[in-house]
């Protein structure tokens, strides 16, 4: 095991107190220090509920990746944060002279998973202004387990009450006008559209698409949960090779946030699977291949 999967090991079993004076601390030196440090070399964007949380754990164990402390993810292009300045975001990475004496052969790089960030209207606007040279990791999964999978979080966190077929009922009304308030206003935040766009989130062309319009193609990278984390290697060999990242294997691509449940019933995997029909053909023209839950 590298250092730097142990040290994410060990920040991730740290009590919240000391996460909390972590980051508190982090933040403070960080801003005071922000031009020694690193811009980060890749976002990992989405999609949420899709592996982003393995995918980071799994590059921070590279030899060559320098993570934050204490964040997996900054939310700064998403969330109200983003007033303050690139310079506090930038406080959250290594310093340059440190991350490179971490490094024994090549360059270090660093980077961030914040799975909000391609849904969201303003982040890939923000990213594309304040990170010219950052690429892109969007990482997808057969977004009728990815819903059914976000509304058993969101009910484990507290943000959701209602039973998942309620929850797909009233996405529409709950919803209603948020994605025009959030344009109109790049100060709000919305709950709803975070917490409960639990169909939205896995329509995937018109997200990935908007990310090729504002970035390029070419600094974007789609990948899919099931065949990173497979047994074929050419994924993570494809996903080195656009991170610049010398050839290297994790001891194993570990699974975070994987909890047993029941399975989804067949009526509402059926009502599922006609609702992303049209947006799965909309994928497939995009990315110009069947994604493997279409197979």
């Amino acid at each position: 095991m590298t250092v730097s999967h142990r040290s994410t090991t060990l920040r991730g079993r740290a009590p919240a107190a000391v996460k909390d004076l972590g980051r508190a601390t982090t933040r403070t030196i960080g801003y005071a220090s922000a031009g020694l440090r690193m811009l980060p070399n890749f976002l990992i964007v989405g999609a949420q509920r899709c592996g982003t949380t393995s995918l980071f754990q799994a590059l921070a164990a590279h030899p060559n990746v320098v993570p934050p402390l204490f964040h997996k993810g900054v939310h700064f292009f998403d969330t109200p944060a983003y007033r303050r300045g690139l310079r506090w975001y930038i406080g959250h990475f290594p310093i340059r002279a440190v991350a490179g004496r971490r490094v024994t052969g090549g360059t270090a790089i660093t980077g961030e998973a914040s799975p909000y960030y391609m849904f969201h209207p303003w982040a890939g606007h923000r990213i594309a202004a304040d990170l010219p040279t950052t690429r892109l990791v969007v990482l997808l999964r057969d977004p009728v387990e990815r819903a059914f999978s976000a509304h058993k979080q969101e009910t484990a966190r507290g943000f959701e009450t209602e039973s998942f077929e309620a929850a797909l009922d009233l996405e529409r009304e709950r919803l209603a006008g948020e994605v025009e308030r959030m344009t109109a206003d790049p100060g709000y935040e919305s709950f709803s559209h975070r917490h409960h766009a639990y169909l939205g989130r896995g329509e995937y062309a018109g997200q990935i698409n908007r990310l090729y319009e504002l970035l390029g193609e070419q600094r974007v990278l789609v990948l899919e949960a099931a065949e990173l984390f497979g047994a074929d290697p050419k994924p993570w060999d494809q996903l080195l090779d656009f991170l610049g990242l010398p050839t290297w294997r994790p001891d194993r691509l570990p699974h975070a946030n994987a909890k047993p449940s029941a399975p989804l019933p067949a009526t509402v995997r059926r009502r599922l699977d006609d609702y992303y029909r049209d947006h799965d053909e909309r994928l497939t023209r995009l990315l110009g291949r069947i994604p493997s839950w279409r197979q």
